[in-house]
This record gives structure tokens, C-alpha cells and sequence, in this order.
């Protein structure tokens, strides 16, 4: 009966994977995508959906969607544009029902990486995953990432059954959704939503640490150690560093100054007659940076919210030089999250320090300083941790809130 029951098993799939290699073949459905990073080859999902107005995909956040903007799928030839990344995926169904492409660059000559993808369809629902060893729960991992005073990192996991759901927030934000479960001794998590491709190996030890494995793109491997946080403090790790306190400005005294041009090229400067004696968020942002893609939606619900009662909401944009010369990523990130606030072209990430002098210890994008109605800065946000990070994304949300009301008088 086992032999007959795979048997019938196999001859289901060849006939589906016959079916689907035809250029006519329906797509829809969710599949086992992955990307080459370098050395690295990064396992995800990703979702199609095709109907007879067009074809559509995303990429998976956790349970939030990142969605194609136009697409089409003719004689086995599938495109999907992600303009907000300035990336399409272009790829073709293969004769097993595979897809087999890239995804690169929209443009020609673009300098942004191209990334070998391929995809299956998902089998999620047939397979029994191993169980692991809980490790549920908040994690501090010690490293050193460069950055001013910034030693160690937060790792919150959550784990239900077998699978397992992870981030790592850093003083500049989180790595995104990691999911994935236990094999062969240890949980391989990854991510990859348009960006920040990530694969770790997360093993549990003996004496109730954690090895926390990073796959590099060299084909190198970084050895993290994860403590619980009592565990931490009393080893002497110190804690992540606060993003409330990394920024600052040199002289809180005097008001803070911004000069550039928007996206039609009109100068627009905190000087202007629209922004007297108004509470200002300016947010140091990139097109390019996946947490700043995670913090516009939020902006722009605050700014909607609170204009009427005296709130502008500016983001200075720094963008690679290709993108600074023709910012067309920009301008599909500005229509795709539907924003109404101020969005200035700053300069290229390099310029970063001399455009903003004002700023101390400015490394992270994105960057929100909180300007009163003096024109002086109040408060100042690193990075921006996102859903993925549970009750921190609830913690930046309520901050940023309870700020902005208070700088307006509420």
C-alpha cells in the first residue's frame, strides 16, 4: 500500500509539474523561492497570483506582503516589477514546473546586485517538521557591529510548534521576519523580502546559550553567542545600545537646518513660511533601506492624523548616485506608500555628515529627529524596529505618538 500510495503520489506531481511547464499554465499559488547571495543561497516564500487582468507577486515580511507593481506572463515568461527597489524578477517556467531567473535591476547599467532566483511550488502543507528544543523568547547576543557604543543586539524569537520566528534588532533596525525550523541539530532561519537577504543557523548548547551562526555572502561564517538578558547582565555584556540617546545634535540651542530640493526641484528649507512655528519629524531615509521602508507607513498614518493640528512630517532622502541623479526608485516609493509629507533629495550616503553637520553620531538609516515649535530638536530616533520585532515595534510606535503629542500641546 506504501509503494502504491508513492506511486500515486509521484504520478500526481509529474502530471502537475507537465501541466505547469505549459506556456499557459496558471501560476497562483505560494512557492519555495531562493536567491544567491553569493555564497550563500537564501531560502524563502513567495506568492503569485495570475487572473485573466494581469499577474502579480510578493514577497513575504513575516505575514505582511512586500507587492510587484506591474507584471506580465507570456509563452513561459514571467516579469514582475518591484520599482520600490528598483528590481524585477525575470524568470522562466521550466519543463519539471520550476521557475528559473533573476532578480536585478529594472534598468540597464544599473550598479544594484543581481541575485540568481528559482522557484517551486510549496509542499508546506505535506510536510512534518522536527521539533526543537524551545528557545522562545528574548535573547541578548553579543557583537560588535562598528557603530558608537553598540555591543550587543537583541534576538526575539517565537516559536510555535515546530516553526520558529525570529529578528534581530540592531541599533538601525531589524533584519526582518526570519522564519524557518529545526534541522539536523540546529533552526535554519532566513529572510529575504526584495532585500536584506539573511540565512543564520541558530544552535541551542548544553549550558542554555545560543550559537548564532551568520552565513556570509564571502562564503565566510560569523559566530555570534546569545544569552537570555539575566545571563548577559551578570557576564558583563552590555545592554543594546538605546536608539533614544544614539543620535544627538551638537547644539540643541540652535535650530536645526535643512536646505534641498524636492522631487519636482524646488528648494524646500526648514526657513519656509509653511513650517513656522510648526512641530517637524524629518526623517533621514534611502529609497534603499528595507527599515525605512518599514517606517513610512507609519509616518504617514501620524501625519495624517496630526497636520491639521500643526504636525509636517520631511524626509531627507540620500540615495546612491545613479538613484540621486534619476530617482525613479524614489518616486515609486513615495506613490506605492501613498505619501503626502515632504520628500527631499538629500544628497548620496556619503555625503551624509556634510549635508546634516548638525547631527552627532548619525550611522543609522533611518535616523528621526522630533523638531518643536522653536525649531529646535527635542528628541531623536535611531534605526525603526518593525513588526517583526513584537512588543518593540509596539514600544517605537507608542514613543514616536506620545512625542509628537506632546511636542503639539496634547
Amino acid at each position: 500500500m506504501k509503494n502504491l500510495a508513492a506511486a500515486l503520489l509521484c504520478t500526481v506531481w509529474l502530471s502537475w509539474a507537465w501541466a505547469a511547464s505549459e506556456p499557459g499554465a496558471s501560476l497562483t499559488g505560494t512557492w519555495d523561492a531562493h536567491v544567491d547571495y553569493g555564497a550563500v543561497q537564501v531560502p524563502f516564500r513567495f506568492g503569485i497570483e495570475q487572473s485573466s487582468t494581469g499577474v502579480s507577486g510578493w514577497f513575504f515580511n513575516g505575514d505582511d506582503r512586500v507587492l510587484s507593481n506591474g507584471g506580465s506572463y507570456e509563452s513561459g515568461h514571467l516579469l514582475l516589477e518591484f520599482p520600490t527597489y528598483g528590481r524585477r524578477i525575470d524568470a522562466h517556467l521550466q519543463e519539471d514546473g520550476t521557475l528559473s531567473g533573476t532578480y536585478g535591476p529594472a534598468a540597464a547599467g544599473s550598479s544594484l546586485r543581481v541575485y540568481p532566483f528559482s522557484a517551486s511550488p510549496s509542499h508546506e502543507a505535506g510536510t512534518a517538521l522536527a521539533r526543537g528544543p524551545s528557545i522562545d523568547g528574548l535573547w541578548i547576543v553579543a557583537a560588535d557591529s562598528g557603530k558608537s557604543e553598540e555591543k550587543s543586539w537583541r534576538f526575539i524569537v517565537r516559536q510555535s510548534g515546530a516553526q520558529l520566528r525570529a529578528a534581530i534588532l540592531r541599533v538601525d533596525g531589524d533584519t526582518g521576519a526570519l522564519t524557518g525550523a529545526w534541522q539536523d541539530g540546529h533552526y535554519l532561519l532566513s529572510h529575504f523580502d526584495g532585500a536584506r537577504p539573511l540565512l543564520i543557523e541558530v544552535t541551542p548548547e548544553p549550558d542554555g546559550t545560543l550559537t548564532v551562526l551568520l552565513r556570509n555572502s564571502n562564503g565566510t561564517q560569523s559566530a555570534l553567542k546569545g544569552y537570555r538578558p539575566a545571563v548577559a547582565k551578570a557576564r558583563g555584556i552590555p545592554d543594546p545600545a538605546d536608539p533614544a540617546t544614539h543620535t544627538s545634535v551638537s547644539d540643541p540651542a540652535q535650530p536645526f537646518r535643512f536646505r534641498f530640493p524636492d522631487l519636482d526641484g524646488r528648494l524646500v528649507s526648514d526657513t519656509d513660511a509653511r513650517f513656522k512655528g510648526k512641530v517637524i519629524v524629518v526623517d533621514v531615509s534611502g529609497s534603499w533601506c528595507p527599515n525605512c521602508h518599514d517606517e513610512a507607513p507609519l509616518l504617514e498614518s501620524l501625519y495624517r492624523k496630526y497636520h491639521s493640528r500643526g504636525l509636517e512630517v520631511v524626509t531627507l532622502s540620500f540615495e546612491e548616485p545613479e538613484q540621486f541623479a534619476n530617482p525613479v526608485r524614489l518616486k515609486a516609493f513615495v506613490h506605492d506608500f501613498g505619501l503626502d509629507y515632504t520628500v527631499l533629495l538629500a544628497g548620496t550616503p556619503d555625503e551624509l555628515h556634510e549635508r546634516l553637520p548638525q547631527a552627532v553620531n548619525l550611522d543609522a538609516f533611518p535616523t528621526t529627529f522630533f523638531i518643536g515649535r522653536d525649531g529646535r530638536v527635542k528628541a531623536v530616533h535611531a534605526g525603526f524596529a518593525a513588526a517583526a520585532t513584537g512588543p518593540f515595534h509596539e514600544q517605537v510606535q507608542r514613543e514616536f505618538t506620545r512625542t509628537i503629542q506632546r511636542l503639539l500641546g496634547s
